[in-house]
């Protein structure tokens, strides 16, 4: 695996004092991070998430997707869990990169929706590769996540790279006017898991909560 481990620091946030870890992919010259929070490396499920990288809604604010809030959802549950990891992956606009996903954005600005964006440029509706999380979480001691997500192609595709996934934890945060066509086609076109009868998916280990 080209993924390899390059530098940790402490990083304080509004949330709690997290360390960052820093990782290079060799293949593709991409840089992604993961964020720590305690003992994580004891064999015992771990709160995480796996996020990939969205400038607009992390960074500038967007109120078109709902990735800035459930980012800052995940930190706050992992600090109140007072444990856990957050892969932040560079991987932007579900993997066509960024001027794409300006690109894309003007396409759903003229009537189509996000999957149809990205098929009209030519790329396929999600590009994501969660085959560099593997050497991340081996490198951090993680082999056992309670995975926040509502996707649930992200549990499949880690359950497929050996991790166990004990239980999906739905992190449904961030819906407004300006995202409701865009969390539709996630639930309608890519399956995304929003909805009340999805809040959590238990897979062995965890105890389901009364």
């Amino acid at each position: 695996m080209s993924v390899v481990f390059v530098a940790a620091s402490k990083l304080p946030t509004p949330f709690a004092e997290f360390t960052m870890h820093g990782f290079l992919d060799e293949k593709t010259g991409k840089e992604h991070v993961a964020l720590t929070l305690g003992e994580i490396d004891d064999g015992e499920p771990v709160l995480g998430r796996l996020h990939s990288e969205c400038l607009t809604g992390d960074a500038l604010f967007s109120l078109r997707c709902d990735c800035g809030a459930q980012l800052e959802a995940a930190l706050r549950a992992i600090a109140e869990e007072g444990r856990g990891v957050l892969l932040y992956l560079r991987q932007e606009g579900r993997g066509i990169g960024l001027l794409n996903k300006i690109r894309a954005y003007s396409l759903q600005d003229g009537g189509a929706d996000t999957v149809e964006a990205n098929e009209q440029l030519g790329f396929a509706a999600d590009m994501r590769d969660y085959s560099i999380c593997q050497p991340m979480l081996d490198h951090l001691g993680v082999h056992s996540l309670q995975l926040m997500t509502n996707n649930p192609r992200k549990v499949k595709a880690m359950q497929g790279f050996g991790v166990e996934i004990a239980r999906r934890v739905s992190l449904q945060v961030g819906e407004n006017p300006y995202n409701k066509l865009y969390l539709a086609t996630k639930a309608g076109k890519l399956g995304h898991l929003l909805g009340v009868e999805h809040q959590a998916e238990h897979f062995g280990k965890v105890e389901k909560e009364s």
